[in-house]
């Protein structure tokens, strides 16, 4: 990296000198020396500049320069001679003698009583400048001073001049009528072509729509049919159950009044027919009853299902332009994978007319407007009165979902088990394992492999791998210089684990190995890391530069895709799937990305989140984050604004204090199911789940 002049080698380059020369030595034709063309003649001299001409400009220039003020060096302005003989602006050397009481040329002493007015000099100016005017004026402005100054001329050459003047106006006018048209015409052009372009859009949209009705009406139709064939089926085992049952009860009813005898068994099987007819009739009666109560059952469960459908539709026109938005991109989508698909195989035929484009975007309406708002059903207090500290920087679920962890600035790791915190009503719950570390907690991370090993990161930077079971430190990386903020094991290879810190480092650790496997420098601080649920060798880095940088482990000289979009630092970054990353930021947004095709898919906003870390979680369709307002804010991954949210009370003890001071710092999914545990600065966490 040193200088030139220290011999450095630089990169050779040829220049026209260091050319070799042509090799005389050859006898081949081709290579003989060739006669030297005669050199092309010199381009012509410019015009010669008249004598006169020369010496007017240079003497103009002499005198420009005498003109100039020895403390401005601009042209004199109200020029005053002093008694010296020099001559300045009045302005200049009137601030000149405030300050001090000499000539500036010639140190004189001099007072305002000894500078004058010079008014050779001033008129002399004023030649000149008009002379300079003159010199580059327009026609027009020669013109216009010819005939102010009294130019003598004949009416002849007026009208001669006007005639032409009045010519010239009028082809400006009409070029410049011409060119006004000429803009209209190119902006009506645009407009049509914009709107050409829209309506073969909408046309295309609602050509999508029309087909969707009509695929979404025959499938209704069967769906109809379906039931009624259900219910026929139902109502002919109600028959034949009623059937059974009278007769059985009929010959229970008279078994013990047989009488021997043709008379009587047949007076008996008289007596049984009229009383039949009469328990038949009355049965049926009953039965029309008891059909009407079941009616009046199936009329109830209908009015609910009707309620239920009321709210959901509610929804869905709360959010109708999110979801046309989400309705119009899942379709173009799925109707180019079926062109492409068509182009491979010709006989591939559709599913009856009911586009997967639509079916995916059913999936999302009925998980969309399935929920409305998030229901508590636990309560437990994780601070204590030896640690008045109680933020929960981080909360997680084990392997199986059994037991959850917890751990923040008191320094210590809690592990509780979920069924007991839910099913036994208590407001302090007791851990069932308790772990102390010597800083404070940024990041906890369960083994997807191993269910009693769970890995944690610290303000010290340390990065440690704990068995629950023994309660002991299985490993501990101390490689960080600054604080680690993000911590995560591996799911495909669960002896890998990664961290990221403030040391603008990320690193890659074995379980297996004391020392890291790889180390990533970066140029900004590291807030969040994340494996790829689906591969060992992509990883997902949240970074203080506002941008979320994906790294393949296998060529780590740069990043696979940078992903940019947000306004601030990137606070955590999450996988829904194997192709699907979201991100929080300060910026109060999330953000969802595909990695696969490196593109952005959508932005989240609702929550306020400016400055801290308030939990972020994500499963196969929900994401939800807390915010800097005490409230968990839940969202579907197609949808860009809130789809439920649940805020955090005060005791009646805390009134007086500031409930604004409170934010959301964890939250965590119970796996694909709508339950969540969230926490916030306070130390409460809640037990949360998704209800209509």
């Amino acid at each position: 990296m040193g200088e030139s002049s220290m011999g450095g080698a630089l990169v050779p380059t040829a220049t026209k000198s260091e050319q070799p020369p042509l090799s005389t030595e050859s006898t081949s034709p081709l290579t003989q020396p060739i006669a030297p063309l005669p050199p092309p003649p010199p381009p012509p001299p410019p015009p010669p500049v008249p004598q006169s001409s020369m010496e007017e400009e240079a003497a103009e220039a002499d005198m420009d320069k005498d003109m100039l003020c020895p403390i401005c060096m601009q042209i004199i302005k109200d020029a005053f001679l002093t008694a010296c003989g020099h001559s300045f602006c009045y302005m200049c050397i009137l601030t000149h003698l405030r300050n001090k009481s000499d000539c500036p040329c010639c140190s004189h002493y001099l007072t305002n009583n000894h500078i004058f007015p010079n008014f050779l000099l001033n008129k002399l100016l004023k030649k000149n400048s008009a002379r300079q005017l003159a010199r580059t004026a327009s026609p027009v402005e020669h013109l216009r001073q010819a005939i102010q100054q009294g130019c003598e001329v004949s009416a002849k050459e007026l009208d001669s001049l006007l005639s032409l003047l009045v010519d010239k106006k009028r082809k400006m006018e009409q070029e410049e009528a011409e060119t006004n048209m000429q803009i209209l015409l190119d902006f009506l052009n645009c407009l049509r072509k914009q709107k050409l372009e829209e309506l073969n859009e909408i046309q295309s949209d609602l050509q999508y729509i029309k087909e969707d009705i009509t695929a979404a009406e025959k499938r209704s139709i069967e769906l109809f049919r379906a039931k009624e064939r259900c219910s026929l089926k139902m109502g002919m085992l109600v028959d034949d159950s009623f059937a059974a049952r009278t007769l059985t009860s009929l010959i229970d009813k008279h078994s013990n009044g047989i009488k021997t005898g043709a008379h009587n068994i047949q007076g008996w099987m008289c007596s049984a027919s009229s009383q039949n007819k009469v328990y038949v009739k009355t049965q049926a009666s009953s039965q029309g009853f008891r059909s009407k109560d079941a009616y009046d059952g199936l009329d109830s469960a209908c009015d609910t299902n009707s309620g239920l459908a009321v709210a959901r539709k509610r929804r869905v026109h709360a959010q109708f332009n999110d979801l046309q938005e989400c309705y119009l991109q899942k379709r173009q989508h799925w109707t180019k994978q079926l062109h492409k698909q068509e182009d491979k195989n010709p006989n591939a035929m559709n599913n009856g007319g009911y586009n997967p484009g639509l079916e995916d975007f059913q999936s999302v309406l009925n998980t969309f407007t399935q929920y409305s708002q998030l229901r508590l059903i636990a309560e437990l207090r994780h601070g204590d009165i030896f640690h008045p500290a109680n933020i929960v920087s981080s909360i997680e679920f084990d392997r199986d979902d059994e037991l959850f962890a917890t751990a923040g600035v008191s320094r210590r790791i809690k592990v509780f088990e979920f069924s007991s915190v839910v099913n036994e009503p208590a407001d302090v719950h007791c851990p069932i394992v308790e772990m102390s570390t010597r800083s404070k907690l940024s990041c906890l991370s369960w083994n997807k492999y191993t269910k009693n090993h769970i890995a944690s990161s610290d303000y010290d930077g340390i990065v440690t791998v704990w068995d629950i079971t023994t309660r002991q430190s299985l490993m501990e990386y101390e490689e960080h210089e600054k604080r680690a903020w993000s911590v995560d094991f591996s799911r495909t290879e669960p002896s890998m684990l990664v961290s990221g810190s403030d040391d603008c480092k990320v690193k890659v650790w074995c379980t297996k190995q004391e020392a890291s496997v790889l180390n990533i420098d970066m140029k900004a601080n590291i807030c969040s890391v994340k494996y790829n649920p689906g591969s060992s060798v992509h990883v997902a880095v949240g970074s203080a530069d506002h941008h979320i940088h994906y790294y393949d482990l296998r060529n780590i000289s740069q990043p696979l895709y940078v992903f940019g979009g947000h306004k601030k630092a990137v606070s955590y970054v999450k996988f829904l799937s194997n192709s699907e990353l979201a991100s929080a930021s300060t910026d109060s947004t999330l953000r969802l990305w595909d990695v696969k095709e490196n593109l952005p898919l959508r932005t989240f906003r609702g929550h306020t989140n400016e400055k801290n870390f308030v939990g972020f979680t994500v499963n196969s369709e929900y994401i939800a984050c807390g915010s800097e307002t005490n409230e968990v804010f839940v969202y579907h991954k197609a949808i860009s604004k809130p789809a439920a949210w649940h805020r955090f009370g005060f005791d009646t003890a805390e009134a007086d204090e500031d409930a604004g001071s409170y934010f959301i710092s964890a939250v965590c999914w119970k796996s694909d199911s709508p339950t969540m545990l969230a926490a916030n600065s306070q130390g409460t966490i809640k037990v949360l789940v998704l209800a209509a």
